[in-house]
């Protein structure tokens, strides 16, 4: 089984940094109480799953289904007008990259029509996600889409390029996407994307999930729904953005309560060992703290939302992820309208 995410982000670390330090308060405990058991009938609201985990019979592959084509291409920053390159070791200056693409295109796309589509940070699941919409797609449980798994352009957080694109609170990622992304697709292999944002999806993890939430915050003209695992709504932004002091934290901090609610529907997850799961709210760095005030003001806003809460779970912990993953895509395509 291919990873959920790339190596280095399987490898960030996950203990707590400031667990056992003498005199550090400590966030305070998850009330489990909010959580009902999440099943397959789970409408919006607050869930919570256990181990142990196990893969979703949509990831296994099925001999009466079609299967959908994959086409993989390459993406040099030197033809970027938007993300012409950054790293943390060379501050200043532009520093070139190689992104990989992939796309998956349904067995029942029709040549010319406009496709619904999601767009994976990190090209998450890019292993898992072709098998599961084959499945998903013949059975009528979702549309004929389009996928399209985008690597960043390498590095984390603050100073890097992957930092740049998913941490920046700006619509700027998504305008990549349209203005970069979906032409080439497009003209090298012949699909038609829907210009309605509510065929449009985004999904990531970590930071990807952050950038999943800000592509369609910043362009609800583009996107409408999200999925997001362990989502990194915390202060990682770079550079300084006066407007959003404290980066993607400033969603539970003042966005979504202080906006009129937008036409946004999300599924989100968080492990109860996520990130820094410990620290205490004066770091703005704690990943479970960051998504439950998140899932708190959604359901105050009446947003269409969806938020599990996984036990014993780790950062986008990949038993997590493949067990979920077909009701996540479900939840986040309800309501769209597609011919059966």
């Amino acid at each position: 089984m291919k990873p959920i995410l790339p190596l280095s982000l399987v490898l960030m670390t996950v203990v707590p940094a400031f667990a056992g330090r003498v005199g550090v308060r400590q966030a305070p405990p998850i009330d489990m109480t909010r959580f009902a058991p999440y099943g397959p009938k789970a409408g919006d609201g607050d869930y919570t799953i256990a181990p142990p985990y196990s893969n979703a019979p949509e990831l296994t592959v099925r001999p009466d289904v079609p299967k959908g084509k994959i086409y993989d291409f390459t993406m040099d920053s030197t033809d970027s007008k938007i993300y012409p390159g950054i790293a943390k070791n060379a501050p200043g200056q532009v520093v070139p990259y190689r992104r990989r693409v992939t796309v998956y295109v349904p067995s029942q796309y029709v040549t010319g029509k406009p496709a619904p589509f999601i767009i994976c940070q990190d090209s998450m699941t890019r292993g898992e996600m072709p098998t599961v919409l084959d499945n998903m797609i013949f059975d009528h449980r979702l549309p004929a889409m389009v996928a399209i798994f985008i690597n960043s352009g390498g590095g984390d957080a603050q100073g890097s390029e992957r930092g740049l694109e998913y941490d920046t609170m700006s619509g700027k990622y998504a305008d990549f996407v349209e203005t970069e992304v979906l032409p080439r697709i497009s003209r090298e292999y012949a699909v038609t994307f829907t210009k309605n944002p509510d065929g449009r999806c985004t999904m990531g993890g970590s930071s990807g999930g952050a950038c999943a939430l800000e592509m369609a915050w910043y362009h609800p003209d583009l996107y409408h729904r999200v999925i997001s695992y362990s989502g990194t709504f915390v202060n990682q932004q770079s550079p300084y953005n006066p407007e959003t002091p404290h980066g993607a934290w400033e969603f539970h901090e003042h966005l979504l309560a202080n906006t009129p609610r937008k036409p946004i529907r999300i599924w989100m997850e968080v492990g109860e060992h996520d990130l820094r799961y410990t620290d205490p709210e004066e770091t703005f760095h704690n990943w479970p703290l960051a998504n439950n005030r998140t899932a708190t003001l959604l359901k105050a806003k009446r947003y269409h939302y969806q938020y599990v809460f996984a036990q014993n779970a780790v950062h986008v912990d990949g038993g997590v992820v493949r067990q979920t993953l077909p009701q996540a895509l479900e939840f986040a395509w309800q309501g769209y309208r597609f011919p059966h």
